[in-house]
């Protein structure tokens, strides 16, 4: 018995010592993930709901005013693969394509500013977009929690996909 116990380990130190040696350069780890290139619009589904994006054209005259709330992504990954912190200006919304650059505007103070929407959500009936702590903050909205806002979608996608209402088609 002993001596198949040790032809096992004599084996086993033979076979790693075989398979390191093959291996001439340690592997490389995985490349992190990049963030979405040009523009996300597929449909997806949630919680048994189906989603159909909007197009590029629609995306581009779309105007809304609705219920805003706060979220933070907390250095989690979004729909787009970037990994946001609380104090950048990034929102989410169901149906715009992702990436895109959107105005909010608080019509209570005339306050706005821009947010790049690279997530998906908000998931509840009365609301229209979710904004980081940071673009709350710059509204002045963070008490009320969730607030009414004017929105307007100012470019969609990245790099040579970026389109905006100027465009020609």
């Amino acid at each position: 018995m002993r001596d198949l116990l040790n032809l096992a380990l004599t084996a086993a130190a033979a076979f790693s010592v075989v398979s390191c040696s093959q291996s001439e350069a340690p592997q490389e780890p995985p490349a992190p993930p990049r963030p979405y290139p040009g523009v996300k619009n597929s449909p997806y589904t949630l919680r048994e709901r189906h989603y159909k994006p909007m197009s590029i054209a629609e995306a581009l005259h779309y105007r809304e005013t609705g219920g805003a709330s706060f979220y933070n992504a907390g250095g989690g990954s979004t729909a787009t693969g970037e990994h946001p912190k609380s104090k950048d200006f990034y929102a989410a919304h169901r149906t715009l394509p992702l990436p895109c650059v959107v105005k909010i505007t608080n019509p209570d103070n005339k306050k706005s500013c821009t947010a790049r929407v690279l997530d998906r959500g908000p998931f509840h009936p009365y609301r229209i977009i979710d904004v980081s702590p940071a673009v709350a903050h710059e509204l002045d909205f963070v008490r009320a929690g969730v607030h009414t806002v004017d929105l307007e979608v100012l470019s969609v996608g990245d790099g040579p996909y970026r389109r905006t209402p100027q465009d020609k088609d």
